[in-house]
């Protein structure tokens, strides 16, 4: 049996995108019975376990981590705790060479000490550094130089880095040189909508519309879409479904951009309804897509298999995502593409569609993801 302890996530059921998303396809899609997968839960996130205590979901053995409140720090904190509880397990049971599994750079700073207690107990340390987490403008300067000073510390102390994105693998190796690594992508479902409206766009009066989905924040080029929309000659209203409510971005962006004197503009909020969010992607003219930091966007995989025309960020992550089925755009021209992508004609926009989906099914669907790890994980 090969025991596979996940740290880093919030933990299971998951209730979030990116890393809890990721574990809990990973669990449900299991086919290989002698993987055990351990899975690190903060307490505030668990439905059914009390701290130190243990519970089943989907198979998984969910551990429960009570993080002290202690500020930013109770990240670092909780993947320390985590790593102990695990560790203890490993030699209450007598695990065998264990894998580590750690999601994200956060521990990085004080890895080196854990890196060698794992491998004391026959174990082998993986790391999944995200995307660039250092350059996140939300980040303040002193965390942004720790986050880079973790990121370095992990890859040097990992038995193996597992990049979500080419492009995250070849950053890496130009900054650090060899890095003994592989590349899995993340996932999504191959699932549409079964709904006939959106209440969403019923309630904003919407029909006609571009489209922005994901997290408000500076790096995925809130601005930049945002005027060059503004400067462009549509009819067509541009919906953005972010949270922006009670976020100081937004008053900035309102002031430099004026956005709130253009009735075309809508922000909408957050959409959690899943099938809902689908039909709403579906029925987009264009999506845009302005992320710039991060490896394979869950937001962009979706897009891929729900709207007929992305119009993305032709930064490296995103080229080695989609390949050839979107159009891209760079910082200095996106105006006149957001005209070349509305009046692309209807053959034009089944073919960029069906080079999408064929993407996602030969290369994202979460059954082949969880199929890969499956293999990664056994080798070991």
């Amino acid at each position: 049996m090969k025991h596979v302890f996940i740290i880093g996530s919030r933990g299971l059921p998951a209730k979030y995108g990116g890393f809890e998303t990721f574990v809990e396809e990973l669990v449900k899609h299991q086919k290989n019975k002698n993987i055990k997968y351990h899975v690190a839960c903060q307490s505030e996130n668990s439905d059914f376990g009390a701290p130190n205590e243990h519970f089943d979901y989907l198979g998984a053995d969910c551990f429960v981590i009570k993080v002290p409140k202690i500020g930013p720090a109770r990240v670092i904190a909780y993947d320390i705790l985590a790593i102990n509880n695990a560790l203890e397990q490993c030699e209450k049971e007598q695990i065998e060479q264990p894998i580590f599994y750690i999601l994200g750079n956060t521990i990085g700073g004080f890895i080196s000490h854990y890196a060698k207690k794992i491998h004391k107990a026959g174990g082998k340390l993986f790391v999944n550094p995200d995307g660039l987490e250092w350059k996140r403008t939300k980040w303040a300067p002193t965390v942004r130089k720790y986050l880079k000073f973790a990121e370095r510390k992990m890859v040097r102390h990992a038995d193996l880095i597992i990049s979500d994105n080419q492009g995250i693998l070849d950053y890496l190796r130009r900054e650090y040189g060899a890095v003994k690594s592989e590349v899995i992508a993340y996932g999504t479902e191959k699932i549409s909508s079964d709904l006939t409206e959106s209440k969403t766009l019923v309630k904003y009066k919407i029909s006609d519309y571009f489209l922005i989905v994901g997290r408000f924040v500076p790096e995925n080029n809130y601005e930049l879409l945002i005027r060059s929309f503004m400067a462009s000659e549509t009819t067509k209203d541009l919906v953005i479904i972010t949270n922006y409510e009670g976020n100081a971005f937004y008053d900035e962006l309102r002031a430099k951009t004026g956005f709130d004197k253009d009735s075309r503009i809508k922000f909408v909020g957050t959409v959690y309804d899943q099938n809902e969010l689908r039909y709403i992607r579906e029925h987009a003219c264009v999506y845009l897509h302005g992320h710039e930091v991060g490896g394979t966007n869950p937001g962009l995989l979706e897009a891929l298999w729900s709207t007929p025309v992305n119009l993305v960020l032709g930064v490296n992550f995103n080229r080695t995502t989609a390949s050839d089925s979107v159009i891209y755009f760079d910082k200095e021209n996106l105006t006149s593409f957001l005209s070349k992508a509305e009046n692309l004609t209807a053959v034009e926009q089944q073919d960029l569609h069906k080079r999408a989906q064929t993407i996602v099914e030969e290369r994202y669907t979460w059954e082949l993801i969880c199929a890969q790890y499956e293999s990664l994980f056994v080798k070991f």
